[in-house]
Order: C-alpha cells, then sequence, then structure tokens
C-alpha cells in the first residue's frame, strides 16, 4: 500500500473516507483544540459535539465509531477513532489509533483513505503512518475472501514529506516482518527465507552472504547443524552488512530462524506446535529491521545474521544425551532437544564475532518460561552490559513497545554446567528458564557488550488486537531501528 501526502482540507476530501483523531478532553470543547476534530466547520462541530454529551464519540485510545454524512464532510463514510488523553499521546498511541482506524475500515474494500491527525510530532507521525499500513493487513494470506482488505492508498494532512517517507518504510518494515512470520512452513523454510533475503537486499541496497550446508561443514558449526540434521530441508547461516557512513565497528543483530519447530524427540503437543511457523520471528525480525535501516540510511553500519533451520524428527535428528560441538569450539550436551534455538544462534553468535562489532543484539523466540515470566506483549531483556540494556529500554519507550529486563546473576550459569560436555542446553528443572536460556548464549559472546531479547511472548498473537490482526506482529522493529539510530 502507498502513502501520500493529501492536499486540501480533510473535509472537502474526494475520498472512500476520513479518520479523524479525537482526544479525551478534560472540558468538552477542548475536544475542537487538538487532534483531527481541530478546525472543523461549524455544522460539524455541533455533530461531534452532540454525539460527545451522547456519549456516542470514541475518545479512549484504539476505540473507532463509523458515521456517514457528516455535516460539513464532503465524504461519505467518517471514522472518528480514539487517541486517549492528549498529554498521554505519544508514538505508541499514535501506531494503535491510526492501526485501528485503518483495520476498522478494512472491513471492506476503499480506493483511498484520508487520515487527518491534527499537527504532530515527528516520531508520532512515523509510528502513525506505520500503523495505518499495518492496521489494514491481516494473517489470511491463503484465504479467497479476506477477513481484511486494504485500501489502495493513504492520504495523510499535516504530514512532512520526510515524517510520510520515514512512516512508510518503517511500515513496510514491519509488514515484511509479518509477513514472513505468518506464511506457513511449507512455504517458508530455509532456502525460501534466503531468496527472500536476497530480493530484499538488492532492493534495498546491503550486502549478503550465503553459507549453504557445505559451508557450515567448512566452518565447524556443529550446533546449527546438529539442530537441522533432522530435516530434509538444507540448513543456511545469512550474513547481511550494511556499511553506513560512519567509520565505526558495526552493530551486529542476531536472528533465531527455526523455520518450524516440532521439538524433535523431545516433541511437542499439537496445540504448541501449531503456530511454531513463527519460530523464525527473531530471523525475519533482524531482515525487516535491515530493510528499514538501509532505505532511511542511516549512518551506523550494521550487520545482521540470521540461522535458519527446521528441527523436525527422523532416524538422523538429534537424540538426548548426544553432545555437539559448536564452532567456538565448546561442546554442548542436549537434554532437551526443543531447547534448540540457543544452539542455533550459538554458532551464529561466534559467526557474529568474526565480524568484529562494537555490541550484539540477538532476538529470538527462545522460551515459554519468559511468557510465563512477562505475558503475552512484554519482550523480556537479558544482558552482560547495563548500558546497552538501558538503551535499548530507552529505544523501546520511545517506539511503545514493551520490554522488561529480567536478572543475569551467575549462580544461573551453574545450571548449565554438564557433567559429560562443557556445557548442556537446558538449566535445572522448569524454573528461571528465559535466564538459563540467556546464560547459555552468553557463553558464546566472549566479553562484548551483549543484549538478548526473547520476544517469544509479543512476535506472535493468537487472537487479534483492535489495532492488528492476530499472527505476526513485527515487534522490535521500531526500537530497534530507534536504537540504531542512537550509534
Amino acid at each position: 500500500m502507498r502513502t501520500v501526502a493529501a492536499e486540501g482540507l480533510p473535509t472537502q476530501a474526494s475520498a472512500s473516507a476520513v479518520v479523524l483523531l479525537a482526544l479525551e478532553p478534560d472540558q468538552p470543547h477542548e475536544l475542537f483544540a487538538a487532534g483531527g476534530l481541530m478546525g472543523l466547520p461549524d455544522e460539524a462541530v455541533r455533530y461531534f459535539a452532540n454525539l460527545l454529551e451522547a456519549g456516542e464519540l470514541p475518545c479512549q485510545l484504539g476505540k473507532t465509531n463509523l458515521f456517514h454524512q457528516v455535516p460539513g464532510i464532503s465524504a461519505k463514510c467518517v471514522v472518528v477513532v480514539g487517541g486517549g488523553k492528549l498529554k498521554q499521546f505519544d508514538e505508541r498511541a499514535a501506531f494503535r489509533a491510526a492501526g485501528a482506524a485503518s483495520k476498522r475500515l478494512a472491513e471492506r474494500s476503499r480506493d483511498i483513505i484520508h487520515f487527518d491527525f491534527g499537527r504532530l510530532e515527528k516520531s508520532q507521525l512515523e509510528a502513525a503512518v506505520a500503523g495505518s499500513l499495518n492496521g489494514g493487513y491481516g494473517q489470511d494470506l491463503f484465504r479467497a475472501e479476506k477477513n481484511l482488505k486494504p485500501a489502495n492508498a493513504i492520504a495523510w494532512h499535516n504530514a512532512t514529506a520526510n515524517g510520510l517517507a520515514r512512516g512508510q518504510i518503517l511500515g513496510d518494515a514491519i509488514l515484511l516482518t509479518r509477513e514472513l512470520v505468518n506464511l506457513p512452513p511449507n512455504y517458508m523454510f530455509p532456502e525460501e527465507f534466503t531468496r527472500r533475503a536476497a530480493n530484499v537486499s538488492v532492493s534495498s541496497g546491503f550486502e549478503l552472504e550465503v553459507w549453504d550446508e557445505l559451508r557450515l561443514r567448512r566452518e565447524g558449526c556443529g550446533a546449527l547443524l546438529g539442530v537441522s540434521a533432522g530435516s530434509t530441508r538444507p540448513p543456511r547461516l545469512l550474513v547481511m552488512r550494511y556499511r553506513g557512513t560512519k567509520k565505526q565497528p558495526p552493530l551486529a543483530l542476531v536472528g533465531k530462524g527455526v523455520t518450524f519447530d516440532s521439538g524433535g524427540l523431545s516433541i511437542k503437543p499439537t496445540d504448541g506446535m501449531l503456530s511454531m511457523k513463527c519460530d523464525m520471528a527473531g530471523a525475519a525480525t533482524v531482515l525487516g529491521t535491515m530493510q528499514a535501516i538501509s532505505r532511511m540510511q542511516l549512518a551506523a553500519p550494521v550487520v545482521g545474521l540470521v540461522g535458519l533451520v527446521e528441527n523436525m524428527i527422523s532416524g538422523s535428528c538429534l537424540k538426548l544425551g548426544d553432545v555437539l560441538t559448536s564452532r567456538s569450539g565448546k561442546t554442548i550436551e542436549i537434554h532437551n532437544t526443543d531447547a534448540e534455538g540457543r544452539l542455533v544462534l550459538a554458532d551464529v553468535l561466534n559467526v557474529a564475532l568474526d565480524e568484529h562489532p562494537a555490541q550484539i543484539i540477538d532476538l529470538a523466540t527462545l522460551t515459554g518460561a519468559c511468557v510465563v515470566a512477562l505475558g503475552l506483549d512484554i519482550s523480556g531483556l537479558m544482558s552482560n552490559n547495563s548500558e546497552l540494556q538501558s538503551r535499548v529500554q530507552l529505544a523501546a519507550a520511545q517506539a511503545g513497545e514493551e520490554v522488561w529486563p529480567l536478572p543475569m546473576s551467575e549462580h544461573f550459569a551453574d545450571q548449565i554446567r554438564s557433567k559429560v560436555a562443557d556445557i548442556k542446553n537446558v538449566g535445572e528443572g522448569r524454573w528461571g528458564g528465559a535466564i538459563t536460556a540467556a546464560k547459555f548464549l552468553q557463553e558464546f559472546v566472549a566479553d562484548l557488550p551483549w543484549l538478548h531479547i526473547d520476544i517469544a511472548g509479543p512476535a506472535f498473537a493468537d487472537s487479534p488486537k483492535a489495532y492488528i490482526d492476530a499472527g505476526g506482529s513485527g515487534v522490535m522493529v521500531r526500537t530497534l531501528v530507534n536504537f540504531i539510530e542512537t550509534l
């Protein structure tokens, strides 16, 4: 979908629909002092004032209502979307309000939608544009009759060219991430992800290096190859380099790309396996972020690395008690074949060290334990460097994406010591599983500043939200872009 700058007044727009932002007023007359209801003709003001008095005007964040033939507005259809309190309206609210409006209007096909949120700050405009693009797209990629039907175009009033362009880039990157996550495993596997990444690298302008199975064996990536051993789909490791303009060591972004996770011999139950096409969300987030920063032409150099495998069951798959030798030389005893993502990341993190990065951030749908700890909407942060962790927390707050740090006390590392090998791939029992997984990863980052982001909760939603459909969410793309801009 394309976004354009709107000309003229929104009230005079020849459009399939007009979207107006309503912010919760302390006094009724303040309703028209900000947002999309500011500057309306008198007859429209009286119309909406009467609706407010009757309790029919949505002002709460993400609430929408659709009106027809509003006095003083040319478009036959007007959606009013709530943005919450004026003083609390931020990037999170902008993204969700715009997404909610687009999602409401996507219930039927429309040509062009005009958005008027009033005069927003640059970052709020970017978030709103990105939200408006994502609200109209669903996970129903293979339905003949789509539940959501995105408009052909979105026109924004009071939008600067730069804010509109950056919002489009962010929105497209999130859409790419969501689509990759939503594709079923017979359509999205290591070779197909590689093909998609190649197309993105050409269109966006970053370099792509592909390690096939032969290269992985030559490089000694025994942990990653151990996970892929049960599948007929060959593994891949991708190195994506965005050079930037600053002469400084790059940031390394590392993503887990298990395109389907059966659990291996430690097999998942049916309900737990059904959504495991999403187990490559970390890799998809890295690719989406690489697309965004390349198209924005940000200054900082970034290298993105993803390990791509299927975790399947066959006569050649991993067994409990097997010992793998990782690329770093560390040996790993397998106590659970469903703790496979950390094995993939172990080798990819070691490859990242060869790029001589200043710091490393990895993203993975790594543990159900993180979902138990933080719920479905919050990503867990675990790091060996408090400054890096704090800076990413700030970037997430600015993007309106929820994160929360978990402790990395040294006693958790004791739980992954093996009697047979250097380490084992799970801790002792169920407790602190997200942290012991992070402690496992820490074994492979040397002394570099490193942050692990467990996105197991928010990367994939079983139920839709007001502003976005169920399925892949594209979480953390905006946070990472915000962080990279500070480097």
